[in-house]
């Protein structure tokens, strides 16, 4: 079964890992960078040996995110930097392909170990299997 699992962070949590902290974050010096970074990696690592991913990103700070809609007359309406005052959006992704739920949970407890400065705001990973059938129309 595929799985989406996602982690979540701020605009505040990207500033402080450009060395901006806020009472929202500390600064992440060089060694937390590398921890963060050093984590992920492995996990990335071990899950593209066991075969089981198919896809990871990270994603942009959430100050270049863009919501794009349409008005009644079918205009396009955009709203530049719609999370300014979020406190916690998708910061970045695995498409996983697990044999079960246990497993991806596994995974998520793994991911949701990654070293972080004392102080930095906790989130949950987020898993949600991929509907690959679809609705049932029947």
């Amino acid at each position: 079964m595929k799985y989406l699992v996602m982690v979540q962070g701020s605009q505040a949590d990207y500033e402080a890992m450009a060395g901006r902290g806020s009472a929202g974050g500390p600064v992440w010096d060089r060694a937390e960078l590398r921890a963060m970074f050093d984590h992920m990696n492995a996990v990335n690592e071990e899950l593209a040996a066991n075969g089981e991913l198919l896809d990871a990103q990270g994603l942009a700070a959430p100050s270049t995110t863009r919501f794009v809609t349409v008005d009644d007359d079918g205009n396009a309406v955009v709203t530049d930097d719609p999370y300014a005052a979020a406190e916690g959006v998708v910061a970045g992704y695995w498409l996983l392909e697990c044999a079960s739920s246990e497993r991806v949970t596994e995974i998520a407890a793994r991911v949701a170990r990654c070293p972080a400065p004392a102080g930095s705001p906790v989130y949950p990973v987020v898993v949600r299997p991929v509907d690959e059938s679809g609705p049932d129309l029947g």
